[in-house]
């Protein structure tokens, strides 16, 4: 699989300098978890589930949670893991045998089994996740990992030594997406203690975290809080402080950080505006441009776009999406522009190894080699997976070829 994979090559040709790279569910873990990119959750539930994934596989999403947790009614999940057990092997006798290759203009070896995306479960006691491994036999191939909610200290090492478990039973390598979403996380005398011991238990199992995500809505269900489609996470002052202290704790550059996701966007349907739309007409004058700026702020999703923005300016890479509409916009202001990887390899060149400052190719700003660094490696692994931009190619040019399918 790779990121706008779904369109052509002769369209992706034209928007990238570097094109994305390709990757299976077998790739280094410090690849895949760089190139998660819009998660997009689905309730266990949907009886054409097999179908939803590949249909949503053939419009570029490359990982997705199949929900057992939140999305559904406690009454349903019994009947979820039986309906998320037939689904993954109707996938894996797809896999098996490909049949007719998706439909759109995606490359020549698009074929459903080549296109399924990273799958992970979410579940909701520990336990689970030994029963699932155990009742999906060999369709467990097809799986990636488990998202674990609500994770603490004390919580989430059950959960971890019971994914240990399943691995060793099922001799498949599975990953662990914790979601940090407990409202002692939240509340500012335990917010330390919590945090220290989430480090502690995330340490330990390094090698099997591939992503800490971030479960924003329950934060604010915790004090009765709803942001609306005009304002990001980051306008609510309190979830802000705490994606803040997150980052400062989990998400470091010195080696001992993590992979962490932005919080979900809740909104998809046009709501009612109280203030004016946040994306500006310039980037959009272009052709059909200006219909592709109505249309995303008639759906909500200018401030999603503005969230995107300040989830990379905070450190936080990938997104929670909840409708397939959030993806398109999530990847293509996850590629790199041809200004930042210019940026980043002229602060790695070998030459610059002892230091320095100096002015950028774009000549628009200073590139100071040490403090830089982090950012310039950060960046270069962001490229290896989304792609680099053209020099003339904008993000709109890129979620136009995204929206293709």
């Amino acid at each position: 699989m790779r990121h706008f994979g779904h369109i052509s090559p002769t369209v992706r040709e034209g928007l990238f300098f570097r094109e994305p790279c390709t990757f299976t569910a077998d790739s280094p873990a410090r690849m895949l978890s760089a190139a998660l990119g819009a998660t997009l959750y689905s309730p266990a539930t949907r009886p054409s589930l097999a179908d939803d994934v590949l249909k949503q596989a053939g419009r570029g999403v490359v990982s997705m949670v199949l929900c057992l947790e939140d999305s559904i009614d406690d009454a349903e999940v019994t009947d979820a893991e039986a309906n998320l057990i037939r689904q993954f092997a109707a996938l894996a006798a797809r896999e098996a045998d490909p049949g007719p290759a998706l439909p759109g203009p995606g490359d020549a070896g698009s074929a459903p089994g080549a296109d399924i995306p990273l799958l992970f479960i979410r579940v909701r006691e520990p336990a689970q996740i030994t029963d699932l491994v155990r009742r999906l036999g060999a369709s467990v191939r097809m799986l990636s990992g488990f998202v674990l909610p609500k994770f603490t200290e004390e919580r989430g090492r059950q959960f971890l030594e019971a994914l240990t478990e399943a691995e060793t039973a099922c001799g498949r390598r599975l990953f662990a997406m914790p979601v940090l979403e407990s409202p002692e996380l939240l509340h500012l005398e335990t917010r330390g203690e919590i945090l220290q011991g989430i480090a502690r238990s995330v340490d330990k199992y390094r090698d099997r975290v591939l992503a800490l995500r971030l479960g924003v809505t329950d934060f604010c269900s915790a004090y009765g809080l709803r942001r609306t489609p005009d304002m990001t996470a980051y306008d609510v002052h309190i979830i802000g402080s705490v994606i803040a202290d997150v980052v400062n704790v989990l998400g470091r550059a010195d080696g001992t950080g993590f992979t962490i996701t932005g919080p979900v966007w809740e909104y998809f349907r046009r709501q009612e505006r109280m203030f004016k739309p946040q994306l500006r007409r310039s980037p959009f004058l272009e052709g059909r441009a200006e219909e592709l700026r109505t249309a995303l702020i008639e759906h909500d999703l200018d401030g999603l776009l503005r969230e995107i923005e300040l989830d990379r300016a905070n450190g936080l890479l990938g997104k929670t999406c909840i409708h397939p509409s959030h993806v398109a916009p999530v990847h293509a202001l996850s590629v790199v522009s041809h200004e930042e990887f210019t940026d980043a390899q002229d602060i790695l060149s070998p030459e610059r190894g002892g230091g320095g400052v100096l002015r950028s190719a774009y000549t628009n700003k200073m590139n100071e080699v040490k403090p830089h660094r982090a950012w310039a490696e950060r960046t270069l692994q962001r490229a290896e997976v989304f792609g680099v931009a053209k020099e003339d190619v904008g993000f709109v040019d890129l979620l136009a070829a995204g929206l293709t399918n």
